[in-house]
């Protein structure tokens, strides 16, 4: 087995461990509003009926949405530890829960109408992650995701300075994405309309007494051009 694959079944035990709630920074109250906003971001294309591929669904954090969409969900990890907390969190009827590699998917080509994923593809050799996804999705179908953006300077730090990546609870292999290199590499596999927008300027440091007033102009200050190149965040479509 490769050893970015171990890494992250490690990974997984630590997250199942620690809670990956608390580790993502999604329990704060500055975290829940950029959670809620995730949510509704990357279910906006999904429709009732849909066959949805997530991936890497951990402890089922995300899945418990998807299953509100009312479409058919597969959500898939490599993670044993994670998937046995996920399947005890998620009971609803229209989910299932599998081990999959992401690299080497056993789903039949176009098997899906849309493939999303919550900070999961910085994980992943997105090239070969990008090329399954391509394969598993149908014609004229979209990926959704959103992940960390490397022009953010606290992003660029934690995700290249080894013992600050460990102590915030990262992977070792975890990395984040400049918007025009993975525009790039979608584009050679194959995918076409893509769109990558940079967002989320609210820190989930910030306290409950300061989000009234924080929440609006972090959202104004994504709108200043070239500003907003340096927010936390990508939201991430493309249309085979």
């Amino acid at each position: 087995m490769e050893f970015r694959i171990q890494n992250e079944i490690e990974h997984g035990k630590y997250l199942a461990e620690k809670g990956p709630g608390l580790i993502w920074n999604w329990e704060s109250p500055a975290g829940k509003l950029r959670w809620e906003r995730r949510v509704k971001m990357l279910t906006k294309y999904i429709n009732r009926g849909d066959n949805v591929l997530e991936i890497g669904c951990g402890t089922g954090y995300f899945s418990k949405e998807l299953t509100k969409t009312n479409a058919s969900i597969t959500s898939i990890d490599i993670s044993p530890n994670l998937l046995e907390i996920a399947k005890k969190e998620v009971t609803d009827k229209n989910i299932i829960f599998k081990i999959e590699n992401a690299y080497n998917l056993s789903f039949s080509d176009e098997s899906f109408d849309i493939i999303v994923g919550s900070s999961v593809l910085h994980h992943l050799d997105i090239d070969k992650a990008l090329s399954e996804f391509y394969r598993v999705v149908k014609k004229g179908k979209t990926i959704c995701f959103t992940e960390p953006n490397m022009l953010n300077p606290q992003i660029a730090l934690q995700k290249n300075i080894p013992s600050l990546k460990k102590y915030l609870g990262d992977s070792p292999d975890e990395t984040a994405f400049f918007r025009w290199s993975l525009v790039k590499k979608l584009k050679k596999v194959g995918f076409h309309n893509i769109k990558i927008v940079p967002f989320d300027f609210l820190h989930p440091s910030f306290p409950k007494s300061i989000l009234g007033f924080m929440k609006p102009l972090c959202e104004f200050a994504e709108k200043i051009p070239i500003f907003t190149e340096i927010a936390g965040s990508l939201y991430i479509l493309a249309e085979k």
